[in-house]
């Protein structure tokens, strides 16, 4: 995946958009926030958020239309927030005398701002900040234009005066009783143009009578031409915003209403233009979101509760900190994570797509240090579930696959983070487990069962009576292939290994006269799906549901169905294994979870390979969701789950399993084990349906060992075989190369048979077998050179 292709995606991520409310607002006072720091008592925090956004804070606490509220996702839950309630009391318990104003230290040029409302105010206020010079023209006595008219118990007058004072803090000079209205005959046009020499810029806040002053483009509304963008006129020094504005270009058919909020906004707005326009820089460059605006951020409201304001509120209402504290905490907190509210892999790293997809680009782009990110990318159980519950699509296992392409062409995959599940895939592809025949006494078959190495290693007799099904039902013409389907090596992005199995399978696939192919492995459907478009596909779970003559069973009580993930589009398969357990006679309760939504039991995209740690936080989620029994047709989801204590049933347990056995209770099958199954079902299949014999085994596994229990977890937790440590004692015992502790008398020895290189330590029993105290392994070069 290339740049462009990541910040695509990247782009779709919603989490970091604004909420509805900050978005509607024109000044984007930050509401989120604001209530956030008031709920957890730090008001101080809350009005720097409030003032960086707003210039004059009492004021418009006092007399903003609150757009805001009208938008706010409480609305419907109990009432909308009041903002203008907790902006008043972030004034009164947040404000200290010690607040300074920071301002740049002063530039060259110069502007003029005609009009001292607040429209220019703000511009004024905003542009000395800067650095430049600033002249206010009022045509009245005093600052503030229209604020005056606002009733004084809606605007007290000390706090408008409070308010004004940061004008004289910023040392902005004020000319008063100064008017550029009226016509060209009375020389107003001629003092425009006078300020037009003597200033760099000159801001227009005049109020809406803006035909009455000469010298600037009229537009067919006989009002000035003003850009809806920049608020730039036919002047290309002047500029205009507040009123003038709301009767010009951007809002010519609307009935003029004052708003202070958006005053302070077009403010804003236009001291962005003419700060560029001092600089020589773009005017229009990265103008994007600009006053009022509608965001793309979801928030779902599903599980929130509605809760009505403590007291009644209007803009005269004042708080006192415990219920400012508690309106805030009424606020939702808008955001979307619905991706990282159901995944363990996403909510560990504690961040969204939008942040993990520009670390990913930025980790495969490190040529030389460190990549800090790699984990994180190997970790992705590839289940697409974010996908699922995305607004946008967004899907972190595409791009955690690609991610792991470019590392392994880069060759920067850490070979640790899929070597198990390669070297398994390996021997399902061997000698020992890889079969392919026509059903007995025929050359070619019209279907054949592909049962997966998945529950060939967990319960092979199930396999057995899954095949004796098939033949009963299809009049024997059905064949038999044992190998594994290659997912390994497509979760590990290893291409190469993945087209060796592909071919290996497509040889054998065309001997058999290309057969249909019967899928019970969810896994191996999906990839199928994905690899094998020519090959046609049928699944068991259909072929059973259409055709299996099913007893009534006894369940306990209700049931719950986990649904493998690598199944999440497959609705037909959904339907037909709750058709089966209801004709069995099963109740079922679903999670909360399932079909296309259901979780991952973290085998898939090899995370239990990768981060153990976040695997089990993903198998403890999803076995908490219910305490009822689970019944599952993925043997690894039935396996990762009873390995955790949690009772699981395969569905075969059901359809195949004796009645009176508590098989929800029958412990994992461990990995070693899984491979004698695979290799013992494959020889009891050629003698008893071909009447053929099993390759000769190796001199290694004639090795007898003895592990203790503690042992044998030792061995599982670290994922070292049965047959890994017969190969090292084979090669110790055949060529004398072990080391001897005298005060123990054990024997330590290691062998490298690939990347990775084991270390026994053992004694040897009088019968012969060997007796196992330790195991471990590495993928260091020792330096006396491990024996190949």
């Amino acid at each position: 995946m290339d740049q462009k292709q990541l910040r695509e995606q990247e782009n779709r991520c919603i989490q970091e958009q604004a909420p509805a409310c900050a978005a509607i607002c024109p000044a984007h006072v930050d509401v989120r926030g604001i209530a956030a720091e008031i709920a957890k008592g730090d008001v101080v925090a809350a009005l720097k958020l409030y003032r960086k956004a707003v210039p004059f804070p009492g004021i418009i606490s006092r007399i903003c239309d609150q757009p805001c509220k009208a938008v706010c996702l409480r609305k419907d839950l109990g009432g909308s927030i009041e903002i203008a309630a907790l902006e008043r009391a972030c004034l009164e318990f947040g404000s200290s005398s010690e607040e300074t104003v920071k301002q740049l230290p002063r530039k060259s040029k110069t502007v003029a701002v005609i009009g001292g409302g607040i429209s220019g105010l703000t511009v004024a206020h905003d542009l000395a900040r800067k650095g430049w010079g600033v002249v206010i023209f009022e045509a009245g006595d005093r600052l503030g234009g229209g604020l005056w008219k606002s009733p004084p118990d809606l605007l007290p007058r000390d706090v408008l005066i409070n308010d004004l004072k940061i004008i004289e803090e910023l040392e902005i000079e004020v000319r008063l009783n100064m008017s550029v209205g009226g016509s060209g005959a009375n020389g107003h046009g001629t003092f425009l143009g006078k300020l037009s020499q003597e200033f760099d810029a000159i801001f227009l806040g005049v109020g809406p009578h803006s035909s009455e002053i000469p010298d600037l483009q009229m537009n067919d509304n006989g009002q000035i031409a003003i850009d809806p963008l920049t608020f730039q006129t036919s002047n290309e020094k002047v500029f205009a915003g507040g009123d003038v504005l709301r009767v010009s270009t951007l809002y010519p058919n609307r009935e003029l209403k004052h708003s202070a909020i958006l005053s302070i906004s077009d403010g804003r707005r236009a001291a962005v233009s003419i700060d560029r326009f001092l600089q020589k820089v773009s005017l229009t460059a990265s103008r994007v979101n600009e006053g009022s605006y509608e965001t793309k951020l979801y928030t779902n409201t599903s599980t929130t509760t509605s809760q009505a304001p403590l007291i009644e509120t209007d803009l005269s209402t004042r708080y006192n900190i415990e219920v400012a504290e508690t309106e805030a905490a009424r606020c939702i907190q808008c955001e979307c994570l619905e991706c990282v509210k159901v995944c363990p892999y996403l909510d560990h790293y504690k961040g969204y797509p939008k942040k993990y997809i520009r670390e990913t680009y930025n980790n495969l782009a490190i040529v030389m240090g460190t990549r800090h990110s790699n984990q994180f990318i190997n970790t992705c159980a590839l289940c697409g579930l974010c996908a699922e519950v995305c607004p946008t699509d967004v899907n972190m296992g595409e791009v955690c696959h690609e991610a792991r392409v470019t590392m392994v062409d880069q060759k920067r995959m850490p070979p640790s983070a899929h070597d198990f599940a390669l070297r398994d895939m390996a021997f399902s592809n061997g000698e020992k487990f890889a079969l392919a025949h026509s059903a007995p006494g025929l050359d070619s078959a019209s279907y054949v069962f592909f049962p997966g190495c998945q529950l060939s290693g967990s319960t092979p007799e199930y396999v057995e009576k899954s095949y004796a099904f098939l033949r009963e039902n299809f009049d024997n013409n059905v064949g038999l292939m044992l190998r594994c389907c290659g997912a390994p090596a497509d979760w590990a992005a290893r291409k190469d290994l993945f087209a060796q199995s592909q071919n290996e399978f497509y040889a054998e696939y065309e001997k058999l006269g290309k057969p249909k192919v019967i899928l019970s492995c969810s896994s191996c459907y999906q990839m199928f799906q994905k690899h094998y478009p020519d090959v046609e596909i049928v699944s068991f779970w259909d072929v059973m549901n259409e055709h299996g003559k099913f007893k009534k069973r006894e369940f306990p009580a209700p049931i719950t169905i986990h649904d493998p993930c690598s199944t999440r589009r497959e609705s037909h398969i959904h339907d037909s294994i709750r058709e089966i357990i209801t004709k069995m006679g099963g109740e079922i309760q679903e999670l909360p979870l399932s079909r296309e939504k259901t979780e991952c039991c973290s085998f898939g995209g090899v995370m239990w390979l990768a981060n153990r740690p976040v695997a089990e936080k993903m198998v403890q989620q999803r076995i908490n969701e219910s305490p009822l029994d689970y019944v599952t047709y993925c043997a690894m989801c039935r396996d990762f789950f009873a390995r955790k204590g949690k009772r699981t049933l395969h569905i075969f347990d059901y359809i195949f399993g004796e009645e009176k056995s508590d098989l929800a209770a029958a412990p994992a099958v461990g990995f070693s084990q899984r491979h004698e199954n695979r290799a013992r079902l494959k020889e009891k299949l050629l003698r008893d349906l071909w009447s053929e014999t099993m390759p000769d085994s190796g001199a290694f596994e004639s090795i007898r060992l003895v592990l203790p229990e503690d042992v044998q977890k030792q061995v599982e937790d670290r994922l070292i075989l049965v047959e890994d440590m017969q190969k090292v004692i084979e090669y110790a015992e055949r060529t004398g190369k072990r080391m001897l502790n005298n005060s123990t008398k054990h024997y330590l020895a290691y062998f490298k048979p690939n990347s990775v290189t084991y270390w026994v330590e053992y004694t040897k029993n009088d019968d012969g077998s060997f007796l196992i105290y330790k195991a471990y392994s590495h993928r260091m070069e020792v330096g006396i050179g491990a024996p190949k």
